[in-house]
């Protein structure tokens, strides 16, 4: 918690130095681009409003540097259009630098990541390794996706992708897990935090693997 303390401080400097903000009359606005299907993180809670741990956060920002918060639901695949064309201040969603630091103006990291795999409880699969000719599933543009696609540096995860039978994309993680819930797939490959909140909300339905695929910062 404190370093998370912390983080928020030196992420308020930062948005403070962001010139992209709108205006409502004398207050400003930040408008924050999210994934709404990517729980704890961004998502549409029981009463319908969007809620989670980067949307928390972003509203304490706004609160010490005296905007007004805007949460934009986004299109995954579309942020970066959203970004470069003003409709969002800032992208605010368990958004991976790796592999990213040159191209986006970060704030500091603030959450250290994982990505893992997600198998139903009752598989058989224990390893990556029993991922030959398997099913794996992923969000489309994600972390996750970049770590077994890269062509940087990455032989031993291209390796592990050229062996599964097939890696598929969907556009959230919500429908990852319910393709692995309804047997469509073997696997999903997805955030740490993303897979801790299915495991802690779903019960004994899936499993984690131990050995993460790749680790991160947002």
């Amino acid at each position: 918690m404190k370093r998370v303390l912390v983080a928020l401080l030196a992420i308020s400097m930062a948005a403070g130095a962001l010139t992209g903000c709108g205006s409502k009359g004398s207050e400003k606005t930040f408008t924050v681009g999210f994934d709404a299907e990517f729980p704890p993180y961004g998502y549409r809670d029981d009463s319908g409003e969007y809620v989670g741990f980067d949307l928390d956060l972003a509203a304490e920002v706004c609160k010490r540097q005296g905007w007004e918060l805007v949460k934009q639901p986004i299109d995954w695949d579309a942020k970066d259009m959203e970004l470069s064309s003003g409709a969002i201040d800032c992208i605010w969603n368990g958004f991976t630098m790796t592999g990213r630091e040159d191209k986006y103006t970060f704030s500091v990291p603030y959450v250290d990541n994982s990505i893992v795999f997600i198998v139903m409880n009752d598989s058989d699969i224990q390893t990556a390794e029993d991922l030959a000719g398997k099913v794996v599933v992923t969000q489309a543009d994600s972390s996750a996706l970049a770590a077994l696609t890269s062509t940087e540096n990455n032989e031993e995860n291209l390796a592990l992708k050229d062996s599964f039978a097939e890696l598929q994309e969907v556009p959230d993680y919500n429908s990852a897990f319910l393709n692995l819930e309804s047997g469509a797939v073997d696997c999903i490959a997805v955030d740490i935090g993303v897979a801790q909140y299915q495991l802690t909300s779903r019960g004994d339905t899936f499993r984690k693997l131990e050995k993460p695929l790749s680790t991160e910062q947002y």
